[in-house]
């Protein structure tokens, strides 16, 4: 009989046993781009908001556990709420700042309208137009990431729904400044880094125009950064590099060429237009200086 009972009790304690009671959800988002070193990213999410394959790439918006929302394109981190600031303000505010009159802008790629809700804080600018090459981009960004993308609602603004090197080489001396917000130089996106898109980007600005494209990290992507300086300086009158902090980008920094026809990005640079800017959260005149500063190591990139 004792032993009868023995059993009975420990049959009771097992079915009773809940491993998952109390227990917080332990999701997490690693993304698919190893840094290198062994190094990955992870952040911890509570919720998908949005998974769609489109004709071009896989989107997915999630909520994370402390960096907000999250745009996500075939596995790769895009942005965070958190940290997008130091990435939209750095690749607008840098060219817009430093042109005299910035009227007419491009952005190429730019789906989620952050670059377009930095550019359109300029009073200067009259026009802009956005080829981006994917409508889901920008109607998942438009649901989901309003902070962001109700910049599209500018009456200022048209959207080309186009291949962006196909789109610029039927552009002559139409624009004052070309922002290039690309992703990484992987499959389609490599003709972005490629000699022949920075001729046509030229044929595209105006005379005195300025063109800035995303170009990677220098702690990663040295070759890549190497390659376009070795075209870009014959083809810009001004040529510099700079970057800027983004913690949840592979390595934490990503930089940007500053291709230009006329104007210096540090002797040009407005700094009565600069502190006329409002709602920034990185961006200040004096950072735009010392992001041109590299280190000894990235420096060599372009003296060697």
């Amino acid at each position: 009989m004792e032993e009868k009972e023995d059993k009975q009790d420990m049959s009771i304690s097992l079915v009773d046993f809940d491993p998952k009671k109390d227990q917080l959800m332990d999701l997490w988002f690693q993304d698919c781009i190893e840094f290198g070193h062994g190094i990955s990213l992870r952040i911890k999410i509570k919720d998908i908001l949005y998974n769609k394959r489109s004709k071009y790439q896989e989107i997915v918006i999630l909520q994370t556990e402390k960096l907000g929302r999250m745009l996500v394109i075939d596995g790769i981190t895009m942005l965070t709420e958190w940290d997008e600031a130091a990435y939209h303000e750095m690749i607008a505010h840098v060219p817009l700042l430093v042109h005299p009159k910035p009227s007419n802008i491009l952005i190429i790629g730019g789906g989620d309208g952050g670059t377009l809700r930095e550019v359109i804080k300029h009073p200067e600018v009259e026009t802009v137009h956005i080829c981006e090459i994917d409508r889901d981009v920008i109607d998942a960004c438009r649901r989901f990431l309003p902070a962001l993308a109700s910049s599209f609602d500018d009456e200022r603004v048209k959207v080309f729904y186009e291949d962006g090197a196909e789109f610029i080489k039927k552009c002559t001396s139409l624009y004052d400044v070309i922002i290039v917000d690309s992703t990484d130089p992987l499959g389609p996106g490599q003709i972005l880094f490629q000699r022949k898109f920075y001729e046509d980007m030229k044929n595209a600005l105006k005379e005195d125009g300025i063109a800035v494209t995303q170009c990677e990290s220098i702690y990663l992507h040295e070759r890549v950064i190497k390659g376009v300086y070795s075209f870009a300086k014959e083809i810009y009158n001004k040529l510099g590099y700079y970057y800027t902090l983004v913690p949840t980008y592979p390595s934490g920094i990503i930089g940007f060429f500053f291709c230009s026809l006329r104007y210096d990005p540090l002797k040009d640079l407005n700094y009565d237009r600069a502190h006329r800017l409002k709602e920034l959260r990185y961006y200040t005149p004096e950072l735009h200086k010392a992001s041109f500063v590299l280190p000894l190591f990235a420096k060599n990139f372009f003296t060697t």
